[in-house]
């Protein structure tokens, strides 16, 4: 597989005028393909998982200005590592990583934003704070002082995710306007950008 340059493309024209960021979702994807898509201009990558983006990141110089997102689930015994590797964690969904991230976050830490993932689809096999509990989550966070800067979902396979992106919507108009939409990926990103989404999350679409 190779970078579709063409899709790639095609996807930042349909953002252009949304005020919308594309995150590049690099996980499987070798350090080449990486530094390729920085000599092309884009600078925001995303990952799953902390060891792998630790393999392929750190060998990226340091004179390129990238931004690394952490979009997977962190576990507690990687929370350390996490905070000096990625700029934003988007996946926090319980008090035990938030407590865990309040322990490290001032040790030469790189994270300066945090997301919480809300599971929107309420599924058990899915990681992410219920959306009926989000509101005491965010509490949590921000009264530990821990700033959240956005939320991300992702919708239920086979659905239409329509219904689940204005419910994000809507969760986060009533808690802040402020805080980043994360929705969106290779298959419903068109969708996420009718509902307002701040930034998609594409990567199968990108290398083809």
């Amino acid at each position: 597989m190779t970078i579709n340059l063409k899709k790639l493309s095609e996807i930042n024209n349909k953002i252009k005028d949304k005020n919308t960021k594309l995150l590049i979702v690099t996980k499987t994807r070798p350090l080449e393909e990486i530094l390729q898509l920085i000599n092309l201009g884009f600078c925001n990558f995303g990952e799953n998982r902390v060891q792998e983006a630790q393999q392929k990141f750190t060998n990226i110089p340091s004179r390129m200005d990238i931004s690394v997102s952490l979009i997977g689930p962190l576990q507690s015994n990687k929370v350390k590592q996490a905070l000096k590797l990625f700029d934003v964690i988007q996946s926090l969904d319980r008090i035990k990583i938030v407590d865990e991230i309040l322990k490290y976050k001032n040790e030469n830490s790189k994270t300066k934003n945090f997301y919480i993932q809300i599971n929107i689809g309420k599924e058990d096999q899915k990681s992410g704070v219920m959306p009926n509990d989000f509101e005491d989550f965010y509490k949590y966070c921000i009264d530990k002082c821990l700033k959240i800067n956005g939320i991300m979902c992702i919708p239920p396979e086979g659905k239409d995710p329509a219904p689940f992106f204005s419910e994000m919507k809507m969760i986060r108009d009533r808690i802040d306007k402020n805080l980043i939409l994360s929705m969106g990926m290779s298959l419903d990103y068109e969708i996420a950008l009718d509902h307002q989404s701040n930034e998609i999350r594409v990567g199968s679409l990108i290398f083809s």
